[in-house]
């Protein structure tokens, strides 16, 4: 039987945050929330990641931390100033909890970031231990995995984040409705590889994170990356619908602009800091990893 702990999350209300606090919740753990706002509830903790402020008497006596929080980067096109924000974002929110963290002493410390960590990484398999890549992207999970080195001494967990898929969010969500009226197809050439993960065994991954003994970079992903080629074909059957319309390079870096090249890009990364600890995913295969996800 799992010992109950009070576990403190910021980006609570996300895609990922919101579904780790219902499985916390369901497992008997207490979870408290980090809010920007005032707070309006007890199981509330005021943060402002601006500012640098975290309510330190209100998070004293948690058990882990666990910091998700940041724009989401396909939220709108690459201009100078939404790049800032993206960086702003998690360099700022993550200076903030993971100073806090120091101050405060949990068991350990869960922080996001990403596998854009690797850059473009072609057909190369890469893993924890490889160096970053030189894009945009790379240079914002360098600083992002920098700051959560302020918890110091408390066990420190940084999930590198594949390409997360649920049908209510994320990448999935946004391409299901063209595949339903028959209009899905590869992206530029279909031959880059996405590492990706459902929700559902990230859920698990996270909470995997909190029990067994593990730090540093983990990468969260499938063991079982596909091509963009193999993901459309698998999202097609799945769906029983054709995957006949295939969007051009160059019409993706138009809609797109800088954003494009995490679409277009190819990065083929491996968990081994999950398997080497034991993890066994639910959904290790794209076919019925899918297949699940549009039976839902």
């Amino acid at each position: 039987m799992r010992v109950p702990q009070r576990i403190a999350i910021t980006g609570a209300s996300g895609l990922i945050g919101s579904a780790l606090v219902g499985h916390l919740k369901s497992e008997g753990h207490t979870v408290q929330r980090l809010v920007r706002r005032a707070t309006v509830a007890p199981d509330e903790i005021r943060w402002d990641p601006k500012t640098g402020y975290v309510d330190l008497d209100a998070l004293r006596g948690v058990d882990a931390v666990i910091h998700l929080a940041g724009v989401g980067v396909s939220d709108k096109r690459w201009s100078k100033r939404f790049k800032s924000e993206i960086l702003n974002s998690r360099l700022l929110g993550t200076n903030a909890i993971a100073a806090a963290v120091a101050e405060v002493k949990p068991q350990v410390f869960i922080s996001a970031s990403a596998i854009g960590w690797y850059g473009d990484s072609g057909n190369r398999a890469v893993v924890e231990s490889d160096s970053s890549g030189s894009d945009f992207l790379a240079a914002v999970c360098r600083e992002w995995e920098g700051a959560a080195d302020l918890a110091g001494d408390v066990r420190t967990v940084k999930l590198r984040t594949g390409l997360v898929l649920d049908p209510t969010g994320g990448a999935l969500g946004r391409m299901l409705p063209l595949f339903r009226f028959g209009l899905g197809g590869k992206l530029g050439s279909g031959k880059q590889w996405w590492s990706w993960i459902t929700l559902h065994d990230v859920v698990r991954a996270i909470t995997f994170s909190l029990e067994k003994n593990i730090s540093g970079p983990v990468n969260l992903t499938s063991p079982n990356p596909v091509t963009n080629q193999e993901f459309t074909a698998a999202l097609a059957r799945a769906m029983n619908r054709p995957a006949l319309f295939p969007a051009p390079a160059i019409a993706l870096k138009i809609a797109l602009g800088g954003f494009s090249s995490e679409v277009l890009g190819s990065k083929k990364v491996m968990p081994n800091a999950l398997a080497d600890a034991g993890f066994q995913w639910d959904y290790p295969h794209i076919s019925t990893a899918l297949q699940a996800l549009i039976e839902q």
